[in-house]
């Protein structure tokens, strides 16, 4: 990898899927990280997490949609209303929030916790 910023962006908006699902970490709570010895961990629908910044700090809510294209999050019980009286999410940036719980239905993700522990 690169060291200059404008390589490191074009990586970024370039990067494949299995990539963006990387880039996509989120750190997780003390209690997950005594649990399970690792710090961080990709998000994925299902998850419960924690606000940590911005407009909706410290809300907790399951993750309703994961948007590899944006890197972007979008959370139940963060969301505006538009001026037309729908609700619409709003979307945040993983590295603004905390893995609270984990969904552990997935074999995969199960492998990966081990690997990664």
């Amino acid at each position: 990898m690169s060291k200059q910023p404008r390589k490191q962006r074009k990586a970024r908006f370039k990067a494949p899927l299995h990539v963006r699902h990387k880039l996509m970490g989120v750190t997780l709570s003390e209690e997950l990280r005594e649990r399970y010895e690792i710090r961080s961990l990709p998000v994925r629908k299902g998850d419960t997490v924690l606000v940590m910044r911005g407009d909706f700090k410290e809300q907790e809510g399951k993750v309703e949609k994961v948007d590899y294209k944006h890197y972007r999050l979008f959370i139940d019980g963060v969301s505006v209303q538009k001026p037309d009286g729908n609700q619409v999410y709003h979307s945040v940036h993983p590295s603004n929030v905390m893995l609270v719980e984990l969904e552990l239905d997935d074999e995969e993700r199960n492998q990966a916790i081990e690997r990664k522990g």
